[in-house]
């Protein structure tokens, strides 16, 4: 069955009570809210329904939101916000890994992560007990950069704490490796990582908890990522919307959605050019 391509959510509307967004490529393009991005919300949140943003942002919800309102986003919009750094700071909080010294592949944004915690970073690779990885500084930093310390930790068997699964991130229109891509490395080296956020099962306990929707078929997922969005829908048996303007914008010039929705293994219930309504 082909998948249906809509103008926007409006005729989705009726369907769902419940909505969970991705944020970057959903909402915002990391400096500016997608056009009609507000307007949309706006008119679900006027609609009765309930909205939960999901990000796989590796930094606190608190920061996040934070962040979002300056830009336009404000909490009136949306009922709660969790992030995959929230959820990595949480377990950090009461133990993580056990392990008192980490070696950081972190972008100087990322520091808040560290507020509250009882962990310090080593000195290098060879002293820590875990890595803790949020993501890299820019557009310019590359997987391979990361080599050797990588190689380093996986010959030691460290665990790798990943905050945010994503492999890249579309920045101004510009893609940006993530730490989801530095993580995926480290486990074709052999090392073990355990990664918070989307796709996995354990973040959507936390949306539906706070949807307070009891029918999951009354709750839709909106995302631009067929790997974490769409997979983690699929993943937990709620329906999907793809935003194609987002990461596999690029992907998409060059070959038909039905192939490359078959490549990735994963199937979305419709499809949006943007989150507009």
């Amino acid at each position: 069955m082909t998948i249906p391509i809509l103008k926007g959510i409006a005729p989705l509307a009726p369907l769902y009570d419940g909505f969970v967004l991705d944020l970057w490529g959903v909402l915002h393009d990391g400096q500016l809210p997608m056009p009609g991005a507000r307007e949309a919300l706006a008119l679900l949140r006027a609609a009765g329904k309930r909205v939960v943003i999901l990000s796989n942002a590796p930094r606190r919800a608190a920061s996040v939101a934070e962040r979002i309102a300056e830009i336009g986003i404000e909490p009136a919009l949306y009922d709660a916000l969790l992030s995959s750094g929230e959820a990595t700071w949480q377990w950090l909080k009461v133990g993580g890994p056990g392990g008192r010294q980490f070696f950081p592949i972190m972008a100087t944004r990322d520091g808040g992560m560290l507020e509250g915690l009882s962990i310090r970073a080593a000195a290098g690779i060879e002293d820590a007990d875990f890595i803790l990885n949020t993501g890299v500084e820019g557009a310019k930093d590359r997987v391979e950069d990361f080599e050797p310390v990588l190689q380093a930790g996986a010959k030691r068997g460290l665990l790798m704490v990943c905050a945010n699964p994503d492999l890249m991130v579309i920045q101004a229109g510009r893609p940006e490796i993530c730490a989801g891509a530095i993580a995926l490395r480290y486990e074709e080296l052999g090392g073990r990582v355990r990664y918070f956020g989307k796709p996995h099962r354990a973040i959507y306990q936390a949306c539906f908890d706070r949807l307070a929707i009891d029918d999951r078929a009354r709750i839709l997922a909106v995302g631009d990522s067929l790997r974490t969005d769409i997979a983690g829908a699929n993943g937990v048996g709620i329906a999907s919307l793809l935003v194609l303007e987002g990461i596999h914008q690029e992907e998409l010039k060059g070959g038909d959605l039905e192939t490359i929705v078959r490549r990735a293994g994963v199937r979305p219930s419709a499809a949006v050019p943007r989150f507009r309504w």
